[in-house]
């Protein structure tokens, strides 16, 4: 490729930074006796040029608004993410050799303890996601002139999220993102698929829309005249495709087999590899002047209140149809909220945030693993994301949620059309597993809300949270229940019915808390008085309340869900009151559902009014 020829005073001063990186990053993983040197090796080259000539970043102040965002999606390379900060001037090159101790956070894969990590990294295939999102800030949202440059690795390029980000890339035209495949022919146990077919490499990123540019990654002058090229490309992203050698620099692993994940041996074995590279150091280095972000103009904008709810009770509205209205609202009065779309908009109620504020809503199409690591890189430039599909397709992204999870990221998850009560579409539509799903994950708040005013208040809610939160919304219309102000805190529960007399607590959420009312009212015509509490905190739980009404009618509790029966609402309550002697009798989905209208299915698989009455006069006997 042909291009400018940089200074040889630039080009032996980024060898010898390169030659460093490979030097700290052995250094680091011997010392750990565990990592991944070989594959630090393959891209120092690559990191050299972008740290230290291409990126303009303020090194004591990685996410300042105007910096460059660099994203390392192959994770297991993080010695040489670290190196290049500590050699950027971030903190001391000693603190590498702390690479994996519990006293660090330098970790063996990147989190976001780190204040130059965006998105935690490690499961391959997440980076170019989350890059995304956060070109996505860049251009649409707050408008700034910062690349995004993510460096992925050939192994991981045969993940489908690669090529859903791909695709959503083009579709938005972010020119302002740049991918790097550091193509090193090598994966954990095997040589990758394509090696080094570069013809190969290049016709399927073209074919994607991207301007895809073959680079050999050992040569320097040819990487910055490929980043030069990238930043002038307009109207589409640009990737470097850059065919490289695992374990650079070192002759006695260099392109080997066999060495994915293993640290050089203390001593001898590693001496050996730190005086090799160390006389490839050139004495003709010059200092570096590393890029500073030009200063971003900073529009003021305040945060207002959202109206108030707007149903009545004995209206009937399904709740994602609050959600969508809620959200709305909320996008009016917080400009920091931002929306996301798998292509259910017009089931979620997404469309109308989207036709209100279209800068501020993405569409990604059927790519929910996208949708959801975009999210988390909008979340990591201080936006507040709501991605909203159907729960069961969110299955789909779940090693992402997973990751977001561990980064902490600020995002706001919607799952509808759950459970039976969806009705002919079957069980592939269904989400039976979401709460199990959601509330395993650490530090996510789980919501359920029964009718629109409490969706309503619980949405806006979520946007004041810090932290990833789950919102589970129904499909059915239901009767509204509470006043226009009536307030729901994150950790909450409403007792709706109540007496001195109560045998028995009914916990529910969602439509089957329409069912425990209805079983409520006849078996008060029949003599038998039971407690109703709607759970629309699940995680974290009202134990408080779940204890004392326990305890308050006979320590018996029965719980119903449109939920399979693991991992769902009445394993939460069991777990909250496991400790208090009281016994939790669950009502929930036990087998794989059919098609059929929602009221027949809810009756049929066990947590409809029939049920509840049933078991509750058996408990009581």
């Amino acid at each position: 490729m042909a291009g400018l020829a940089a200074s040889p005073e630039l080009l032996s001063t980024l060898h010898n930074k390169a030659t460093q990186l490979r030097i700290n990053s052995v250094r680091a993983t011997s010392e750990a006796g565990s990592g991944h040197p070989s594959s630090c090796a393959s891209a120092a080259d690559i990191v050299a040029a972008l740290f230290f000539s291409v990126m303009r970043y303020d090194p004591q102040n990685p996410k300042a608004l105007n910096s460059d965002r660099f994203i390392l999606s192959k994770g297991h390379a993080a010695p040489l993410l670290y190196a290049a900060w500590a050699e950027a001037g971030l903190f001391p090159t000693s603190e590498l050799l702390k690479l994996r101790t519990l006293t660090s956070d330098l970790e063996g894969h990147p989190t976001p303890r780190l204040p130059f990590v965006d998105m935690a990294t490690g499961s391959l295939g997440q980076g170019l996601s989350v890059g995304v999102g956060i070109a996505l800030n860049a251009k649409f949202v707050d408008k700034l002139d910062h690349r995004t440059y993510v460096l992925m690795g050939d192994g991981e390029s045969v993940e489908g999220s690669v090529w859903e980000a791909a695709e959503i890339g083009r579709q938005h035209g972010l020119d302002n993102l740049c991918a790097i495949v550091d193509i090193n022919r090598l994966g954990q146990s095997d040589p990758t698929m394509l090696q080094h077919d570069m013809d190969a490499y290049r016709s399927r990123w073209a074919g994607f829309g991207w301007h895809a540019l073959v680079i050999d990654g050992h040569d320097l002058n040819a990487i910055l005249n490929a980043f030069d090229e990238a930043t002038r490309t307009k109207g589409r992203p640009t990737v470097l495709l850059a065919q490289t050698y695992k374990g650079k620099g070192i002759s006695f692993i260099e392109n080997k087999a066999d060495w994915h994940g293993k640290p050089l041996k203390k001593g001898e074995e590693t001496q050996k590899a730190i005086d090799e590279l160390t006389k490839q150091l050139s004495p003709n280095g010059a200092v570096v002047q590393i890029r500073k972000p030009s200063a971003p103009v900073v529009t003021s904008s305040t945060i207002g209140s959202m109206p108030s709810a707007p149903y009545r009770i004995g209206d009937s509205v399904a709740t994602r149809e609050a959600f969508g209205a809620a959200l709305e609202a909320l996008g009016s009065a917080n400009p920091s909220v931002v929306a996301l779309d798998a292509d259910v908009k017009n089931s979620t109620y997404t469309d109308k945030f989207g036709k209100k504020f279209p800068d501020r809503f993405f569409e990604n199409f059927i790519a929910e693993q996208n949708m959801v690591g975009a999210a988390a890189g909008l979340a990591a430039c201080g936006k507040i994301p709501f991605a909203a599909t159907f729960a069961c397709f969110l299955s789909r992204a779940y090693d992402f949620i997973r990751m977001a999870a561990i980064s902490g990221s600020n995002i706001k998850l919607v799952g509808t059309h759950v459970g039976v009560s969806i009705g002919e579409d079957g069980p592939s539509q269904m989400g039976l597993e979401d709460i199990a799903m959601m509330a395993a994950q650490p530090n996510v708040t789980v919501l359920y809300p029964s009718d629109g005013n409490s969706t309503y208040q619980l949405v806006e809610e979520a946007a004041k949270h810090k932290g990833m939160v789950y919102i589970r919304a129904g499909r059915p219309k239901t009767p509204v229940l509470y006043r226009p102000d009536e307030r729901f805190r994150i950790g909450g529960s409403k007792i709706l019915r109540q007496s001195a007399s109560d045998a028995l607590t009914i916990v529910a959420a969602g439509v089957t808390l329409f069912e425990a009312l209805k079983a409520h009212d006849q078996l008060k015509a029949a003599g038998i008085a039971v407690r109703v509490i709607d759970l629309y905190s699940i995680a974290p739980i009202d134990r408080t309340t779940l204890v004392e009404s326990g305890h308050a009618t006979q320590r018996r509790i029965l719980t119903v869900e449109d939920h399979y029966a693991h991992g769902g609402l009445g394993d939460a309550v069991l777990s909250a009151v496991s400790t208090e002697g009281i016994a939790v009798h669950k009502l929930a989905v036990r087998e794989i559902p059919h098609s059929g209208k929602p009221e027949e299915l809810v009756d049929h698989y066990g947590i409809g009014v029939r049920s509840i009455i049933e078991v509750t006069k058996r408990i009581i006997k």
